[in-house]
């Protein structure tokens, strides 16, 4: 795998996108569970005429009229998500094979999107924003 800046922001899509896709996944299984309540109001059609309430529930039209839909769209997410997770993979498998300096920096600044004083800080040993940035930019040029 190539080492540039597109993997990291890839990395960091990818992470949302799985998040993304599994809040998606909740609330299509939750439509497809719910069950909508009402109640209606109605009398007997012969003398004495009495009212009567009439408890009706059920799912909603679009879930009975097309269930193979929200199988279909479900199958998608799990593709996108399944999609989604292989490039974490693939990228937290580069990221392992980085010396350990680099792994840090690259955390600090990309996956918990710290300025690189914040960077530096937390690397220690008086290093500057303008070192950190530059190790950075030095090592992704290589």
């Amino acid at each position: 795998m190539p080492v540039d800046k597109d993997i990291l922001t890839q990395y960091i899509d990818a992470c949302a996108l799985v998040k993304e896709t599994e809040e998606d996944i909740r609330k299509l299984k939750k439509r497809r569970q719910t069950i909508v309540q009402s109640v209606v109001k109605g009398s007997m059609h012969n003398f004495p005429y009495t009212k009567q309430n009439f408890h009706v529930a059920g799912v909603p039209y679009s879930v009975v009229q097309n269930p193979d839909q929200l199988e279909a769209e479900e199958k998608l997410l799990e593709e996108r998500k399944a999609a989604a997770e292989a490039i974490k993979r693939q990228v937290e498998a580069w990221m392992s094979t980085l010396p350990m300096r680099m792994q840090r920096i690259i955390r600090y600044r990309f996956f918990e999107g710290m300025t690189w004083a914040q960077v530096a800080i937390k690397m220690g040993k008086n290093v500057t924003a303008d070192s950190v940035r530059m190790e950075f930019e030095r090592f992704i040029k290589k």
